[in-house]
Order: C-alpha cells, then structure tokens, then sequence
C-alpha cells in the first residue's frame, strides 16, 4: 500500500462516501501534502546511548526490588546464598543480554524476539511467538504492573485505610491511557520521560542504599554473622531462589526491540547493554545488602513491602515518599514495555502477519500509533474482567521457552550463515550457558507446575491454525479482502498514518 493519497482514489471516495467521512478525506489529504513538502514519515534514529540505558535500566527496576525481594531469601535459605544468587542472576542476565546484543548488531531490524526467530527459524515459529504476546503475556504483564502502580500511587492518599479495589482498577486504567498517550504522541518526549524516570528509580534506590551502608559501616553487622549458615538451605528449593532472581532481571532484551531507532546500533546497543546491567546488577545487590543490614531475616520474610518497612525503621515519617517513588518505578516500567512492543507489531504488520495500519506512522507525529494503541483494549479487559495473575502462571514459563529458542538461533545462525557480518560477537559459551539456563528453568516450570504450563503451552499453539487460516492461506473470498481493506483505509483515516517513507 503506497502512501494514502497514492492508493486511495479520493474523489471516488467522497462520491460514495459523503457527509463527514468527506471532510474527513480532505482534511487527512491537506495534512499528507502539507507534510510532504521536504518532511519525511517516518521513525527516526532518535535513541541515543542514555535513551537506550534510560530503556533497559527503567524497564527492568520495576516494583519487585522495592516490594518483595523475599522470594529469593526464602528458597535459598540465608543471606549469603540470597546474594550469590543475585549476583549470580545478574551475570547470567548479562550472558543473554550480550547474545542478543550480537543479534540486534548482526540483524539490524526493530521487533527483538519475534524479528530474531523469524530469521532463524521461519514465520510459523516467529508468529507463535506473536500471538502468545499479542492475546496473553504482554496484556497480563502490562496489566500486573500497571495495577501495581495504582496500588502505590493511591496508598498515601489512603494510608493507613485498605484501599478499596476499584479505586486501584481506575487509577490502573489512567495510569494505563496516560502511557498509551504519551508513546502516542511523540518518541522524544517518551524517550525523555523515561530518561526522567529511571533517574528517580536510581535515586529512590539510593534512598535505601546510603543508609543501610552508612549503618554497615558504622559497624551494625548483627544480622550478617551468620549469612552463611547453610541450615536452612535446600537444594531443591534453589532453581525457584534463581527463577526468581531471573524475573528480577527481566526486561533486558527491550532495545532489541527499537534496533532501527538507535543511533549507531553496532556501538550503542552493546555498550548500553552492558553499562545497564552493571547499574542493575550493582543496584540490587547494594539494595538487598541495606535491607539486611538493618533487617532481620524474619523481619524481612514477614513484611510485605520491605521498602516501607525499611524506610518506616530507618526514616520515621519519611517513609510516606517510598510509595510514590515505587509507584513512578513501575510508570517507568510501564512506559519502556509499550514503548518496546509496539515496535514488535509494527514489524510484524510490516511482513504481513498483522493488519497493514499497525505498520503505518502518524503523519505528523511520526510515531507507530495504530501499533501502539493495539495493546489498550485487551489490557483493559484483563484488567476488570481477566484473571490476571492465573494467566501470569499459564505464561511465566513461555517467556524463557521463547528466549531459549531465540539464543539456539543465534547458534543456529553462526552454523547455517557464518559470513553473516557480526560487529559484535561474543564467545561461544556465552549463549551455550545461556541458553542451558532458560531451558532448564522451562524443565523445571513443567516439573513444578505441568498443568498449567500445559495449559499456557497449549494457548500458545492456537497460534498454529491461526497462522495457517489468516496468514499462509492466501485464497481468501473477495469479501473478505475488500473488509480487511475497507477496515485498513477507515482505521488508516481516523488514525491520520500512513506508510513510513522508505
């Protein structure tokens, strides 16, 4: 489909089509030739090196640090371990963030896992990675975080009443439209605000850090005497300790996801790969020193939010920001997801696995906005009507499975195209480790769990007949074409996009 005013015969559409929709032709093709005199649509190469580390840093630092970093102590047993594992998670996250830094610099295209998969293995396998995302994983996630944020931006209104729940959906639905908007309207000013917003992720964190060290060093080692006291520590319970501290991690392939907007991508997105993983890495692992310095271990398993716990014992009445300060943690990780994954539609749109208007650039705003907007609908149903966090168990699995499979294809590739150019390439055993990592973390969700990483295993097979019936199968009735292309031009007019000049 050429540019609007290129494909649709505007006069026989206003004959046929008058009244409003009239006006709605003509004003949309003012904005094309007005726009056309020297400005290009399209997405430009706006992230730099610190919007990129802005991306990685604010998407993976979401609530968990703040909220419940107890999962890991509780599996592993002690202090000690509790750290290597976090230490020992943040440098296997590393492992697959530099894979998939070879990717991005090797396969120079936006859309991370689907666009990787897709090279390596084919369509089929790629779209069932989209559909899991599209119907499932990323409206769930999104929902999951966003309500976390609702929880924490309405806690010091109501402090210390129980916030009653609907408040939180309607706070969660604002939080939700406002991002929505805001990736709608400009990749500047998004790129700004999470630039913003890691900022005050990084000085929340140093809220916590500076004190518990101040105390570490000033000599109040009570609870780390025995951080190596293995008694409580079963072996069987530290894969969950490193599937934990691997969730923590995630959300360090989201550049990937951007790779043609990237200023110099052979140098930034490795670079900013790395640099984000040493901040995140050192970050949680101060983090989690502070909390145990001036935490017990029962203190800590016992509190629900330890960051309030923490700041109620160390800054009295100063403990009413933190709320706030993890509330714009997760906006920040709110905004970095929709800001990566509209990015993954557009591309798909772009090889005809989604309806063409999600690969179509505002006209003067020169953002993805159909591709954006996709999300909106189906994160609002699961937010009032969906079972969120049962959906979450069915899928948690899915997401190591599909990285997993993404790492073998860079394996993969380096066997069937070894001329491949790779500015970046890291060692072989880098990805082998990786890649043992994620499939033995699906091995054990299906030994933990096998019903319902079937059930998630099976909602992302119905990708399979989809695929076949509305994408391979080209013979479709006339009737069909002629919707899908009446809803691309109706979708196309109200939308004000077009496709992104070459």
């Amino acid at each position: 489909m050429k540019q609007f005013h290129r494909s649709i015969n505007v006069t026989y559409a206003v004959e046929r089509k008058p009244c409003c929709k009239y006006s709605q032709i003509l004003r949309f093709k003012n904005i094309l030739n007005r726009n056309q005199r020297g400005k290009k649509v399209g997405l430009g190469k706006k992230v730099t090196l610190l919007r990129g580390i802005a991306i990685i840093v604010g998407t993976i630092i979401g609530a968990g640090i703040f909220i419940s970093p107890k999962g890991i102590l509780k599996n592993s047993g002690s202090i000690g371990m509790s750290l290597i594992v976090w230490i020992a998670c943040g440098v296997l996250s590393l492992f697959g963030a530099l894979s998939y830094a070879e990717l991005g610099t090797c396969i120079k295209k936006s859309g991370g896992h689907y666009t990787y998969m897709m090279e390596a293995f084919g369509c089929e396998i790629a779209f069932m990675r989209l559909w899991a995302d599209l119907i499932a994983i990323r409206p769930a996630g999104m929902a999951v975080i966003s309500l976390a944020f609702g929880h924490y931006i309405l806690e010091p209104i109501f402090m210390p009443c129980r916030i009653p729940p609907m408040a939180v959906k309607l706070a969660t639905a604002l939080g939700i439209t406002s991002v929505m908007y805001l990736n709608s309207v400009s990749v500047t000013w998004t790129a700004r605000i999470q630039i913003f917003l890691t900022f005050s992720k990084l000085f929340a964190i140093s809220v916590i850090i500076v004190p518990g060290m101040y105390e570490l060093f000033k000599g109040e080692t009570e609870n780390l005497k025995y951080a190596f006291d293995l008694k409580n520590t079963k072996l069987a319970e530290m894969p969950l300790a490193f599937y934990s501290g691997m969730y923590a991690y995630s959300g360090w392939f989201y550049l990937n996801f951007v790779t043609e907007e990237v200023d110099n991508p052979e140098r930034t997105v490795p670079l900013a790969i790395c640099i984000s993983m040493a901040i995140v890495t050192f970050c949680y692992v101060l983090t989690n020193m502070a909390y145990y310095t001036v935490m017990s271990p029962e203190e800590l398993l016992a509190s629900d939010t330890v960051a309030v716990a923490f700041a109620e014992k160390m800054m009295g009445s100063f403990s009413v920001v933190v709320p706030v300060f993890v509330a714009l943690s997760c906006y920040g990780s709110m905004n970095g997801c929709i800001f990566a994954m509209s990015r993954m539609f557009y591309v798909a749109s772009r090889e005809g696995q989604l309806p063409e208007v999600l690969s179509m650039i505002h006209v003067r705003r020169n953002t993805p906005l159909a591709a954006v907007l996709i999300l909106y609908p189906m994160t609002m149903l699961q937010l009032f009507v969906g079972d969120i966090y049962g959906l979450l168990t069915f899928m948690s699995f899915l997401r190591w499975l599909f990285i997993g499979v993404v790492v073998l294809g860079l394996l993969y590739l380096r066997y069937t195209k070894p001329d491949l150019p790779r500015p970046f390439k890291v060692p072989l055993f880098i990805p082998v480790i990786f890649c043992f990592t994620c499939f033995f973390m699906v091995f054990l969700s299906l030994y933990s769990d096998p019903v319902n990483t079937g059930i998630g295993f099976a909602i992302s097979l119905t990708g399979i007949p989809v695929y076949y019936i509305c994408i391979y199968y080209n013979r479709k009735p006339k009737w069909l074409r002629k919707a899908l292309d009446s809803f691309n031009r109706t979708l196309q007019i109200i939308l004000e996009v077009v496709p992104a000049d070459q």
